[in-house]
């Protein structure tokens, strides 16, 4: 698990589990069952999360992830990558089955897994068929579409999941927490609203890629930001350039981006969210609940990879 980073990227989403069930705990000390179970199952999100990305970046034609060459591209893995995948989704089952089956809350565990990784992969779908030749269409691409593709591809396996997880550990019924769900969703949009501006904004040196949503054609928040505030001139040359590999076109879009001042609707965005997301995590009733939550937006706040 890389915790490498103070701030919250994907890379640390196994450790919210642990940490979410300790605030759950409100400050008891943890026995090293709990502790250890707790483990597990972050080590259990961070498998499925390595399996999604392994796949995803093998889709996407993808060439750095966390400041490494993506997998398939290392020297005499390529397609191997795809079974490395399947290999590291298979850990999922056999984890839960040896520490989590005399729990009450094992089918319960098993159903969330099953729900979540069916979500995430339902996103990715909609995203990937946004992009194909032949289909692409810059008309197509609303905030409403935007909002469908990032809740299920980041927001329920990103931030429900280890939240969900450590619930069910502490003798919860997540059919009692619909409300923290829909804030860890709004907050999973969030924050890839963030991850869409720091894939054309922000250093690669520090994101740990290169972003390629521009050449990708991919459902942006910017791009559909650039739609709604573009006049006819600059729509047409926002469809002639977007989704091309070309540099020259990149630059262009992103000189576009610029002229538009997308970083400045991005910051206004970014704290009418965060406003929103603080009155509705302070008006849920659970001090506890709400010190989990408060502890996730924290860590992504003003993230800056």
């Amino acid at each position: 698990m890389d915790t490498r980073f103070p701030s919250m990227g994907r890379a640390d989403v196994g450790l919210q589990c642990a940490r979410s069930y300790k605030l759950l705990k409100e400050g008891q000390e943890l026995t090293k069952e709990e502790i250890f179970l707790a483990s597990a199952l972050g080590w259990c999100i961070e498998w499925l999360q390595a399996y999604f990305l392994v796949l995803d970046d093998i889709m996407d034609n993808s060439h750095t992830r966390r400041d490494q060459p993506c997998w398939f591209r290392v020297p005499k893995v390529g397609l191997i990558a795809v079974n490395d995948g399947i290999l590291l989704h298979n850990h999922i089952p056999r984890i839960l089955k040896k520490h989590f089956r005399g729990k009450a809350y094992y089918v319960d565990l098993l159903d969330l897994f099953n729900e979540v990784e069916f979500q995430t992969a339902s996103g990715q779908m909609i995203d990937l068929i946004t992009t194909l030749e032949g289909e692409k269409d810059l008309s197509k691409y609303t905030l409403s579409l935007h909002r469908r593709i990032v809740q299920y591809k980041t927001a329920y396996y990103s931030f429900y999941l280890p939240v969900a997880c450590a619930l069910l550990m502490a003798g919860e019924n997540l059919d009692n927490h619909i409300d923290v769900k829909n804030i860890l969703v709004q907050m999973g949009i969030y924050f890839q609203v963030q991850d869409d501006y720091l894939d054309c904004f922000g250093d690669p040196k520090t994101i740990g890629k290169i972003g390629t949503d521009i050449e990708d054609f991919k459902c942006s928040w910017l791009v559909v930001k650039a739609l709604e505030h573009c006049n006819e001139e600059q729509k047409k040359l926002l469809y002639e350039h977007y989704g091309k590999a070309d540099p020259a076109s990149v630059a262009k879009v992103k000189v576009l981006y610029n002229e538009l001042n997308l970083q400045g609707i991005f910051l206004e965005y970014e704290n009418e969210s965060y406003e929103k997301l603080v009155t509705s995590i302070e008006a849920h009733p659970s001090k506890s609940v709400q010190a989990v939550l408060k502890a996730f937006l924290a860590k992504i706040y003003k993230r800056q990879k």
